[in-house]
């Protein structure tokens, strides 16, 4: 055998990575290759340092060695083994051709226009195999559920059947070699074929004929209204049908869906059991919950409890603002929350579902964020199942060559190297049958899948527009299109599982139960009460300046700094870290002034010893962009992450909540989302997102204008999301200044947000505690100085924290006398300071200065009592060191306004109003400074 294997040149050059597959093969089941090639294999493993965990190596090392040996000289009979080897050579690499490329022959379209250029790869006579082959009997090699010999005809055959029918297989882009072989042995032992009874064909029927009379009941009933119809896509519905009653026999007990408004009154409906006459009353404008601004109904979500054979199951449709997959991210943290709640650390009880367009899906970079989220520790969910509903038209383009730069819109998620399951969406028992494989292999893997849903649209983008302006040819075959219902009705007729006369009554049936309202039957639980329902009724109704006590005796302050600042015997800190946490342990001895980073470690130690959960995540969050949190300890002499790192929050006490702080990817848009959707579904934890620096928000500006400003306004849903963003102008130029202080007043409304600009240790202490021991839950937005982190003067002493709260108003805390006061100077953050060294270099003892920690909610009433101890000011003054079109100015003037007697006038001093955010200079950022302080402290 070796000598007719030396003998041969084919075996070597080009096609060594067939071998190295066919080699990979053999390790996994080694009866999976022909005779020979197992002989040969079994030797290879005898042969010293052959591990059989490390395929490639060994294989190609042998061939190398192979070619350089000389060929021996091969008689007539090994001749003729070597021909018949060669052909058998040829069946396995177009066995591997198929699973390759065999998606680009499969019959995905339903509309017949897809091009399908030949792919030479996929014609046998490219590998040398003729017609007079088609009767010889080859061996399968590793085809799965395959005789080990059949005619190549029927080897040809069962290829197309399993990779070029109505379903298109991705998957050897995948290099574990595991998840493959199980794709393998999942599709090609039943040929890519579904082979669903009779019942589950009558309620995969059931299904469409569902989803496509709603659509056309609601296009006859509210005409030219807007609904983004999933006309075109109906085996979606099935799908998901599908989809929920077979979950639970594995263990699921909750899917969260996230989609866009294609389909998705559909999914209200037909899936999760809305009452249409609830859907009627939103299409009249006649909600059934009034909100202050509300939404439109293609945004709202919905969740019920839904029956199935092995247990309910609670399915949750998120809310969705127009910009599509932003919703992902969001999805992926309730998920994570709902598991942590759980004590779901399998992943196993919770599964995001996500819905996508073709075109958004490859298109809008969020998707990247989230696929790259997922195989994180701090992100992971377990693996997500996407469904793409791909109309092949996206919202107007007509040419693929002007919607992506790929062959497929689902190309995108090869990143992660999920499995693509392409599937036609005029055959539904092929799209149900994909969904469960992919489930399968999710719960197997704990891996994303994605399914590309290959459909059509039948209406334009929306009700009220017209794709003939854009696609009249693609139009044209939707026009003579019967529709995935009757095409499949048609099917069922002719396998005798239904009559015409039983697949009409469902449309009727259908029809009459909308004309009432109702369902055609009862689809969700009533009266059931979940054991991991969440509760937010504490949190409804309290008023942001809630009496709380955030104090902390002194006592527990101690003991908490002796455990956040111990390690493990041997533990090698850095000479740094060893430092800090040295002065931390005097701080908590109160022997010297509490900094930044420690009141921040009380803030959080305290919490989760009571029972509060504290999650962190940012850029750099573990030991805090300014190196100031060191919530991580490094062990200087050793590397591995489980062994070289110690984080002491996470060893208080033995029954104390968990604190997780996470290092995230460098992604704003996806990880803010995803940190939001976490904290809607976590009341009793604290979460916090970082920016490294404040204006990296920018990048996730989506997030916080369509979720976090206005998710309580439009959907009801409370969420107690906190932000820290560095702010502060200290001469490093533009970029990293500002935070935009004043986009977020801006967009503050009915008490929406919280917006605070700390100046001491100690507020940001009381801050932290007050955010989750008040029965309030809003988000928190903190424009935080990166120079007070460690300016002595911000310290605080440690009475501050054992005494006093959180002070929306901080008075002048010098000796004046409040009669002199003639002008009192009204500022916010880290210009507190240079404007009480300007005065004390000034020597005006006729200026009074108030902090304003808190700009929204406005604490007027605190600001008013501070303003009223200075009866002979003439002048108030609002000080701050971003430009005058930036910065607090314009969106709190009027509140100052109020606040002005009679004999009052309202000043202003700072940067002159600029295009930019920050000047780049630092003579000129010196020069500004020294010009507005000389203002605000003149006489």
């Amino acid at each position: 055998m070796m000598q007719t294997l030396q003998s041969h040149s084919y075996l070597f050059g080009g096609n060594a990575p067939f071998i190295e597959e066919l080699y990979e093969q053999y390790l996994a089941d080694a009866n999976a290759v022909p005779g020979e090639w197992r002989e040969y294999f079994d030797k290879l493993q005898q042969q010293g340092g052959v591990a059989r965990d490390v395929p490639h190596q060994p294989i190609q090392e042998s061939f190398i060695q192979l070619a350089k040996q000389p060929r021996i000289g091969a008689a007539p009979s090994a001749s003729a083994d070597g021909a018949s080897l060669q052909k058998q050579v040829a069946v396995l690499k177009l066995i591997s051709a198929y699973r390759v490329l065999g998606s680009r022959w499969a019959n995905l379209d339903p509309l017949k226009r897809m091009d399908q250029s030949p792919v030479r790869e996929l014609d046998p006579s490219t590998h040398g195999l003729s017609d007079a082959d088609m009767a010889v009997q080859f061996n399968t090699g590793s085809l799965v559920g395959q005789q080990k010999k059949l005619p190549l005809s029927e080897i040809l055959k069962n290829l197309k059947q399993t990779y070029c029918g109505n379903i298109g297989l991705e998957y050897m882009h995948i290099t574990n070699s595991e998840q493959k072989h199980w794709i393998m042995q999942r599709f090609e032992a039943d040929l890519s074929t579904p082979r669903f009874g009779k019942d589950a064909k009558k309620r995969i029927l059931k299904q469409v004929t569902a989803a496509e009379t709603l659509e056309r009941y609601l296009h006859t009933k509210y005409v030219g209204q807007k609904r983004f119809s999933l006309e075109g896509g109906e085996s979606m519905i099935a799908a998901l049908d599908n989809l929920i009653q077979n979950s639970s026999s594995i263990g699921v007990q909750e899917i969260i869906i996230g989609m866009a408004h294609r389909g998705r009154l559909n999914v209200l409906v037909n899936t999760l059991g809305k009452l249409p006459r609830d859907l009627f009353a939103e299409f009249e404008g006649r909600p059934a919950v009034e909100l202050p601004s509300g939404d439109v109904k293609y945004h709202m979500g919905f969740s019920s409890d839904i029956p199935t054979a092995n247990g309910p199951v609670h399915v949750s449709l998120a809310f969705n603002p127009s910009h599509l997959e932003i919703v992902n991210p969001v999805v992926e943290g309730s998920v994570r929350a709902r598991q942590q709640r759980r004590g779901d650390h399998e992943r196993r009880q919770v599964v995001p579902v996500l819905i996508h367009g073709d075109a958004a899906f490859g298109g809008l970079g969020v998707n990247q964020g989230t696929f790259n989220l997922s195989g994180t520790r701090g992100y992971g969910t377990g693996g997500t199942l996407h469904l793409v509903v791909n109309n092949q038209v996206g919202f107007t383009t007509s040419d693929t060559r002007d919607m992506r730069s790929t062959l497929y819109c689902t190309d995108v998620a090869k990143m992660v190297e999920a499995p693509i399951f392409h599937v036609n969406g005029d055959d539904p028992e092929a799209v149900c049958y994909v969904m469960q494989a992919a489930m399968e292999f999710r719960m197997q893997f704990k891996k994303d899948v994605v399914i590309d849903l290959v459909c059509f649209r039948k209406l334009g983008h929306n009700e009220g527009d017209d794709p003939m302006l854009t696609q009249p040819m693609m139009y044209k075959k939707i026009a003579k299109h019967p529709g995935v219902r009757a095409k499949y009705a048609e099917r069922l007729v002719t396998e005798g599982v239904v009559s015409a006369a039983e697949a009409d009554d469902l449309i009727r049936a259908y029809r009459d139960a909308l004309d009432k309202g109702e369902h055609v039957e009862h689809t969700v639980l009533s009266n059931y009460t979940r054991a991991h329902k969440l509760d937010w009724t504490p949190f409804l109704g309290t008023h942001w300046a809630h009496p709380t006590d955030t104090t902390l005796p002194a006592n527990d302050i101690k003991r908490l700094a002796d455990k956040v600042t111990s390690v493990p015997e041997g533990f090698k800190l850095h000479p740094t870290v060893d430092k800090v946490l040295a002065a931390r342990r005097l701080m908590g001895a109160g022997e010297q002034p509490v900094d930044w980073g420690m009141a921040e470690t009380l803030a959080y130690a305290s919490l989760v010893e009571n029972g509060y959960g504290v999650r962190i995540s940012g850029e750099d969050s573990g030991r805090g962009t300014f190196s100031h949190r060191h919530a991580v300890l490094h062990d200087q002499n050793r590397e591995r992450w489980d062994q070289g790192n110690y984080v002491p929050l996470r060893h208080l006490s033995d029954n104390q909540a968990e604190f997780l702080v996470i290092d995230s990817i460098l992604n704003e848009e996806a990880v803010l989302a995803y940190e939001y959707g976490y904290a809607c579904s976590a009341p009793d934890q604290l979460v916090i997102w970082e920016a490294q620096f404040g204006d990296f928000a920018n990048g996730a500006q989506v997030a916080i204008d369509q979720f976090i400003v206005s998710g309580e306004t439009k959907w009801g849903r409370l969420c107690g999301l906190t932000m820290i963003l560095p702010h502060g102008y200290d001469g490093q130029g533009p970029e990293h200044s500002s935070a935009r202080v004043e986009r977020y007043l801006q967009l503050c409304a009915e008490h929406n947000i919280q917006v605070v600009m700390p100046s001491t240790a100690a507020q940001m202490f009381h801050m932290m505690r007050r955010q989750m021991l008040r029965p309030y839950r809003k988000p928190l937005v903190i424009m935080m100085s990166k120079r007070l982190l460690r300016l002595k003067d911000s310290l605080s002493p440690l009475s501050e924290l054992t005494s006093s709260s959180f002070k929306p108003v901080i008075g002048d805390v010098t000796e004046l006398d409040a009669k002199k006061v003639k002008r009192v100077v009204v500022c916010a953050g880290q210009v507190y300071y240079d404007l009480f060294n300007a005065r004390k270099e000034a020597g005006n003892d006729e200026l009074a200065i108030v902090r304003l920690e808190q700009l929204y909610p406005f604490p007027t009433e605190q600001l008013a009592a501070e303003l009223a101890k200075y009866p002979n000011a003439r002048e108030l003054m609002w000080v701050q060191e971003e430009p005058k079109n930036q910065g607090a100015w314009y969106q709190i003037r009027h509140r100052l306004e109020k606040l002005l007697s009679p004999k009052q006038t309202l000043l202003f001093a700072g940067r002159p109003s600029s295009a930019s955010p920050a000047v780049g200079y630092m003579s000129k950022h010196v020069a500004q400074l020294k010009s507005l302080l000389a203002e605000a402290v003149a006489k």
